[in-house]
C-alpha cells in the first residue's frame, strides 16, 4: 500500500471517530423526539469513517489513483503571489466589512472581489451578481430559517430583517 494515498483514508478514518465520539457528549433535552441533536453528527461520523476505511480496502487491494495526466496547467509555473493576495483581501474585506457594513455589502464585495480576482469581466458584472446573491442569501436567512444576519445600513427594510 502507498502510504502517500493512505494518509488522506486515514485522517477521514479518525476525523469520523472523532465526530462519533463527541457526538456522544451532546446532552440531550428530555423534550426531543426520536430524531435528537446527535442524529447528524452520528450519521456524519459513521460516513465519514466508512468512507475512509472504503478507500484503505481498496489501496489494500491495489487500486491507486491514477497519474495527473490531463489537466491544462503548467507545473512548472510559479504561484501568482499577487492573485493570492487579492483573494485573500477579498475575505479580510468581509471580516472586516460585515458589522458596519452588514451582510449584503460585504459579501458583495467579496464574491466581486474574488471573482474580478479570477478573471471575471467585464468588471461591473460579478460584483452584480454578488450583489443578489448577497440579498437572496440575507432574505433566506432572515425569512426561511430565522438567522438574523447584519444588515447594515439596510437594516430598515423589512424583509431583510
Amino acid at each position: 500500500m502507498a502510504w502517500a494515498e493512505a494518509v488522506f483514508p486515514l485522517v477521514l478514518v479518525a476525523l469520523g471517530v472523532f465526530v462519533v465520539v463527541e457526538a456522544a457528549t451532546i446532552r440531550v433535552p428530555p423534550s426531543a423526539n426520536v430524531v435528537g441533536p446527535q442524529v447528524f453528527p452520528y450519521a456524519i461520523g459513521v460516513l465519514l469513517a466508512a468512507t475512509g476505511a472504503a478507500v484503505l480496502v481498496g489501496l489494500a487491494r491495489g487500486r491507486r489513483g491514477e497519474a495527473e495526466a490531463g489537466e491544462d496547467v503548467d507545473p512548472d509555473a510559479g504561484t501568482d503571489w499577487a492573485r493570492v493576495a487579492l483573494l485573500a483581501g477579498s475575505l479580510l474585506a468581509l471580516v472586516v466589512l460585515v458589522e458596519p457594513l452588514g451582510w449584503p455589502i460585504a459579501a458583495t464585495v467579496l464574491f466581486g472581489g474574488a471573482a474580478a480576482t479570477l478573471g471575471a469581466r467585464p468588471l461591473w458584472r460579478p460584483f452584480a451578481v454578488g450583489a443578489v446573491l448577497a440579498l437572496v442569501t440575507q432574505v433566506l436567512f432572515t425569512q426561511a430559517l430565522g438567522v438574523f444576519l447584519p444588515a447594515g445600513p439596510l437594516e430598515g427594510v423589512p424583509f431583510l430583517g
